[in-house]
């Protein structure tokens, strides 16, 4: 994304156009102004449109949408569209880059594939705590990326990783895989101070802490037999 085009999200003109109505909680539609005066389409999560949850604390699941988005970008998985927390018409909120889709994809049978650029979104959730990967949270671009979206209830401090993505249950990871993970593992102080505003420090720690088991095992995870493996709906 073009640094004018990051600088418009972060603080241009945030105007509401609709509503995503299938959301759980308040996803609101819009675009943001260029100095231009061009758009940029967004989506618009304020916090005061959040619903609570009895296992993540009030108010935090926009943070946690940036956390994930800065996570991506930090540990070099690119799999996060550019997100922001800024205030707007309805309050503070995380604003993220509207995404276009390849409608020509299935994404159902994507979701069932065993794709590379799809093992690699399995690990990122399984590093952030992903508890609620969905098949309608795949965003595969025009261009051939795939992105995903939707990451308000991630990087709890219990484990509570929750996805339809489970081809590489227990499979071991590659040699390029573990070399990544040892690297995130190594440079992770550098990340902390990105996040420190946004995580607790327990939920930091714990997200470090999954870093080392992961490359302890040196398996993709399993489900869980105390958690509810798949989150519902699955699409």
């Amino acid at each position: 994304m073009a640094t004018e085009d990051r600088e418009a999200i972060k603080g241009g003109e945030l105007i509401v156009t609709g509503r995503l109505v299938d959301a759980s909680n308040a996803t609101l539609f819009g675009h943001v102004k260029r100095s231009t005066g061009t758009e940029i389409s967004v989506i618009y999560k304020p916090v005061a449109g959040e619903r609570p949850l009895w296992d993540f604390p009030d108010g935090t699941l926009a943070a946690r949408e940036v956390a994930a988005y800065l996570f991506s970008e930090f540990a070099g998985f690119h799999v996060v569209p550019f997100t922001v927390l800024r205030d707007g018409p309805f309050g503070i909120g995380a604003v993220q880059e509207w995404i276009d889709i390849d409608e020509s994809i299935d994404i159902i049978e994507m979701a069932q594939s065993r794709s590379e650029s799809l093992r690699k979104l399995v690990i990122f959730d399984a590093i952030i705590n992903n508890t609620d990967r969905k098949m309608g949270h795949l965003l595969p671009t025009l261009t051939g990326e795939l992105l995903a979206c939707d990451h308000g209830v991630c990087f709890h401090q219990e484990d509570k990783l929750r996805t339809v993505l489970w081809q590489w249950r227990a499979e071991e990871f590659a040699k390029s895989e573990m070399e990544l993970l040892s690297d995130i593992r190594d440079r992770f102080s550098i990340f902390v101070p990105t996040v420190e505003e946004l995580l607790t420090p327990e939920e930091i720690e714990a997200t470090q802490m999954r870093l080392t088991r992961l490359i302890d095992s040196g398996i993709f995870p399993v489900p869980s037999e105390d958690w509810p493996a798949i989150p519902w709906p699955p699409i």
